[in-house]
This record gives structure tokens, sequence and C-alpha cells, in this order.
């Protein structure tokens, strides 16, 4: 019944988001398998915390979108998420709630705070520092950047992705006491997500600076992540080819699930 619940409840809102435009119909239909196996595997807590940054990160995404559809056209892909973008935010939790229900342990919890943190924070940071005043500057040399530019951090952004890892952190303790769990510590679970959060972000930047596959409009001579720009075929400028924004929103997920597990093993 647990499982047939949470396919409801995963219908019920990734159908609402699709209606909305913020998935796609591959992304609508891996959030109703990620959801499923969140609320059918796991309970309140997990499923709370991945609907927590389902749906904030939906509504920053329409915050001054019409500011923000000249930068869309740089990305690899747009603000409706696809099965890949889902995956690539949600598929490390899932694996978390999995290996939960395999072998029940307390780090696993922190070890999801983090991730979930990481992806909060990092969407955060790229929705509302964009709409900065101020230019972002490369995360490596301290050099200005256009708005937008992977690799780059403002302080807006930075202040964002605080706020994110904030509210995972303290939301999953609520979360946990809704869903009957152990009691842990407030303070712990709250510093989890700042600092997981905060450092996930930072990590995608940096591999965003570093090795994630950029492109060249070969029209405007613009850097971006697309394969179009301008109406013609981009080609690689630097990085790994393989190393698309997915990619690094998988491996930055993992950084700061890493550094959540250690604050709740440290502390």
């Amino acid at each position: 019944m647990q499982w047939v619940i949470g396919a409801c409840g995963a219908l019920i809102v990734a159908g609402a988001a699709y209606y909305k435009q913020s998935l796609s119909l591959s992304g609508m239909l891996a959030a109703v398998i990620m959801g499923t196996v969140y609320f059918g595997a796991g309970n309140a807590f997990w499923f709370g915390i991945l609907l927590l940054f389902f749906i904030s990160s939906s509504l920053l995404s329409k915050l001054h979108h019409e500011d923000k559809a000249e930068l869309e056209l740089t990305y690899d892909k747009t603000g409706r998420r696809d099965a890949g973008q889902v995956f690539a935010n949600g598929g490390i939790g899932m694996v978390v709630v999995l290996l939960n229900v395999l072998y029940p342990l307390e780090i696993w919890e922190y070890l999801f705070v983090g991730v979930m943190a990481t992806v909060t924070s990092d969407t955060w940071a790229t929705e509302i520092g964009t709409l900065s005043r101020r230019p972002p500057r490369s995360v490596l040399t301290g050099k200005v950047l256009p708005t937008g530019a992977s690799g780059g951090v403002s302080l807006t952004g930075s202040i964002a992705a605080a706020g994110g890892g904030l509210l995972i952190g303290a939301a999953s303790w609520l979360l946990q006491l809704a869903a009957g769990m152990p009691d842990r510590s407030f303070i712990l679970l709250t510093l989890a997500g700042l600092f997981g959060g905060v450092a996930g972000a930072f990590a995608d930047s940096i591999l965003g600076a570093t090795v994630q596959r950029m492109n060249r409009c070969t029209v405007c001579g613009r850097e971006v992540e697309g394969s179009i720009h301008c109406g013609v075929a981009t080609v690689q400028s630097r990085g790994w080819r393989w190393m698309n924004n997915d990619a690094v929103n998988c491996i930055s997920s993992i950084i700061g699930g890493i550094v959540a597990l250690l604050i709740g093993i440290l502390g």
C-alpha cells in the first residue's frame, strides 16, 4: 500500500509539474519512478526532502523567467527538466534510500541530507545568482565572467546556496519527527545541510571551471554548454567530452553528501 500511495503522490506532483512545463514528458516519467521509490522504500523524511527540493527549484526557475530567457539559450538543456536532469539531481539520493532499506544505518540519513542539500543549494545559487546586478567571478581566478558562465560565483548566489542548504537541513529534522524516526540532533542536521550544500555547490562551480565540457559558438564566439547556438552547431572548446552538466551535478552531490556525512560522524 505504501508503494501505491507513493506512486499516486508522485504522479500527482509530476503531472502538475508537466502541466506547468517544469518537466518534459521524460522528466515526468522519471519523477514518478523516483517519487515512488522515495516513498515506497522510505517514508515522509525521504520523500518530503525530495518534494521540498523539487517544489522550491521549480518555483525559483519561474522567478523573473523573462530575464533568464537569453541565458537559457547557452545551456545544454532548457528549464523543462528531462529524465537525465531528474536522475542527475535525485538519482544519488534514490540509491541512498535503497541502501537504507538493505542496511539501515544513521549514516545514510546524513549522506542523504548532504546530497539533497547540494542539488538544492546549486539550483538556488543558479536561479537567484543569475539575477544579481553584479557579474559573477571565476571560482578559480576571480576574473569577471558573463552572467550564467560555468564556473562563476557571486555573493548573491553564494547566499542563496547557503539558504537552500539550511532549508534542507532544518526541514530534515522536522520531517524525521513527522515520520516517527529516532530523534537526531537539530544542530547537526542543520549544519550538515548548510555545509554539505555549500560545499557541493562550490564543487559544482569548480568542476564547471575545469573539466566540464564547454562548447564555443562559431558565429558569436561565446562559450556555451549547448550543442547549438545562433542556429548552428557549436564546437568543443574545453573540458572532458563526457562531463556534461548532468555529470557535474551528480558528482558534486556526492561531494556534498560526503561533507554532510563527516559532520554527522564527527559531531
